[in-house]
């Protein structure tokens, strides 16, 4: 330990403690929390006038990220589906999906959907509810 370095003192003004304070949130916080800085390596720069323009998405349906057995639509409805249905309504029959879906503002499309389930079947999980609307989940097998 160095001799001028006493515990608990300060070399700094009250004032540049507190500018400093503030900087360090705004490292800690990250964006989103008023007032910090976007950091520059995460903003993707223009492309040159040469080059395409960036894109995140690659091109094809094969490359999407969707799983074996669905397309990029399948899995983007399923997830829109699962948005209305909360984990309180699972498990559950008809009744409690259309109830929470309801409660949940979904849109008269996912409601008529789910009034159209079988009376009676109690269902674990949104896959389940997708599937029995017909829908394909991924294949686990070949």
């Amino acid at each position: 330990m160095s001799v001028g370095m006493e515990r608990g003192s300060s070399k700094h003004s009250p004032r540049l403690d507190e500018q400093m304070s503030s900087e360090v949130n705004g490292l800690v916080q990250g964006p989103g929390t008023g007032g910090s800085r976007v950091e520059e390596h995460r903003v993707p720069e223009p492309a040159g006038e040469d080059q395409p323009e960036a894109t995140t998405a690659p091109a094809g349906e094969l490359r999407t990220g969707a799983p074996k057995g669905m397309s990029s639509e399948d899995v983007e409805a399923r997830s829109r589906l699962g948005r209305f249905i909360t984990m309180s309504a699972l498990p559950g029959d008809r009744e409690a999906l259309v109830a929470n879906a309801r409660e949940n503002d979904a849109p008269d499309d996912i409601v008529a959907a789910l009034q159209g389930l079988p009376e009676g079947t109690r269902y674990q999980t949104v896959s389940e509810v997708w599937a029995a609307l017909g829908n394909k989940n991924e294949t686990t097998r070949w």
